[in-house]
């Protein structure tokens, strides 16, 4: 199904819904992150409660952040590898016609891209060589051998497919387990816009949406959302005729090793 982007004048994310998905609902008050203060409203029953109107207003400014991004010909990386998010970020991210991991986060996807890009290469060769006839050629065995070895590129680098460099932007949820992602991008100078809990801390998150990042509907609702703010500026990438792609050039990261490990 085709995305619609939100109209001139609607709110990315009305309190209403907000408070539907339990977007409002911490972590214990006793595994908070005390830099994550200025976003809680106060505590019930032991647990931190979200200020939605610090949410209200972070995540608009994470949406026209996300909408320029794209409309200038940027690409926004979707993460998330907690089980919970998976589906959803997948989802929405193909949806938006953005790059997503939803597994293990490769050390280096970002730091030593040129090396992530071989793997993309050679998932890209043993596609074409399943299709084009030549397993039919080759012996059952090494038919396996190469199936078992594209069956895990593509879980691991499928949702890189067509990454051509950095992106303009990534969209983690929870900082806490993705915390190598972040790092990297930290280190690339690549925006970070994340679903922060309460538990996590924001100084490493650019723009910082508070929110509960363990529930499916919260986590649902708000990468619908961003999804939606990647569909909005394609369209106003298209409308204004502008460029097909923004993604950076590689750039390879300090003492990485020339490896995928998978």
């Amino acid at each position: 199904m085709q995305a619609v982007a939100p109209q001139p004048g609607d709110f990315p994310l009305p309190l209403r819904s907000l408070l539907d998905a339990g977007v409002h609902f911490g972590h214990q008050t006793k595994r908070w992150n005390p830099k994550m203060r200025p976003f809680i409203y106060g505590a019930r029953n032991g647990i931190h409660i979200i200020d939605l109107d610090q949410t209200t207003r972070l995540f608009k400014r994470a949406y026209d952040f996300l909408t320029d991004a794209v409309g200038r010909g940027g690409h926004v990386l979707f993460v998330g590898t907690k089980r919970q998010a998976q589906d959803i970020v997948q989802e929405e991210a193909r949806r938006s016609g953005m790059y997503f991991v939803t597994n293990r986060w490769l050390g280096g996807t970002l730091t030593n891209f040129r090396t992530i890009k071989q793997g993309l290469d050679r998932l890209r060769t043993l596609e074409r060589m399943k299709e084009d006839g030549t397993y039919e050629q080759l012996l059952k065995k090494e038919v396996v051998r190469l199936e078992k070895e594209r069956e895990r590129l593509e879980k691991y680098l499928g949702g890189l497919k067509g990454m051509g460099g950095l992106p303009a932007a990534i969209f983690v949820i929870d900082p806490h387990q993705e915390s190598i992602a972040i790092s990297e991008a930290r280190k690339l100078n690549v925006p970070v816009v994340a679903i922060t809990d309460t538990n996590c801390d924001p100084d490493l998150v650019d723009f910082v949406i508070p929110g509960n990042d363990d529930a499916i509907r919260s986590i649902r609702l708000i990468t619908a959302r961003v999804a939606d703010a990647c569909v909005e500026g394609a369209q106003r990438r298209k409308d204004h005729g502008e460029g097909a792609h923004g993604s950076q050039p590689p750039a390879g990261g300090r003492g990485q090793r020339d490896e995928i490990n998978v």
